[in-house]
């Protein structure tokens, strides 16, 4: 695995053995990646990553500049790896081992992009947009990328912006709409 893109493109790391993690593919990761570009200065935003697996989307957020990370993993090996990673690179991820659910329901801070890589057996990947959206995780016109298998279509959900598709690999993409004060 590596990173892609940003001041620390190419560099190559190599997370436990026996992860559960699925890491997104490059290719997948470059596309997202320059849809996000595109969308917001990272060095001014804040991310959360949940279901964080080897940390490889908080890097590619740290390696483009962004400097308020957060990720949410619950597998305690890539957890450490994470914080392990990060400290080399000098990457300022804060990293929680924590259930994803119960951090949602917990959690008093909004972001402007959430990135949600859960494993695609999961059952509860449907409740995912509603649990962002009710907690008011996201900041105005703030993105949820959602990392889903073509099982799943949220085209219908009120929130959803667009997808992009890479094979089996669809990101659904939710914006928290512009709350506009003068009505």
């Amino acid at each position: 695995m590596r990173i892609i893109g940003g001041k620390n493109k190419g560099f190559r790391f190599h997370p436990p053995r026996n992860n559960p993690a699925r890491p997104t593919t490059d290719i997948a990761k470059e596309g997202l990646f320059n849809v996000l570009y595109n969308q917001f200065d990272f060095e001014q935003i804040s991310v959360l990553d949940i279901f964080g697996g080897t940390g490889s989307i908080s890097y590619e957020f740290a390696s483009r500049g962004c400097a308020d990370i957060t990720n949410i993993e619950i597998h305690y090996p890539n957890v450490a790896f994470i914080k392990e990673t990060a400290a080399k690179l000098n990457f300022n991820i804060k990293v929680y081992k924590k259930d994803v659910f119960q951090f949602i329901k917990q959690c008093e801070s909004n972001f402007a992009v959430i990135f949600a890589g859960p494993p695609y057996p999961l059952k509860t990947i449907p409740e995912i947009p509603d649990l962002i959206f009710k907690n008011k995780m996201l900041k105005q016109e703030g993105w949820l990328v959602l990392e889903h298998n073509p099982d799943h279509n949220f085209e219908a959900h009120d929130k959803f912006l667009r997808s992009k598709n890479y094979g089996t690999t669809i990101f659904s993409i939710f914006e928290m709409p512009l709350i506009n004060k003068t009505e």
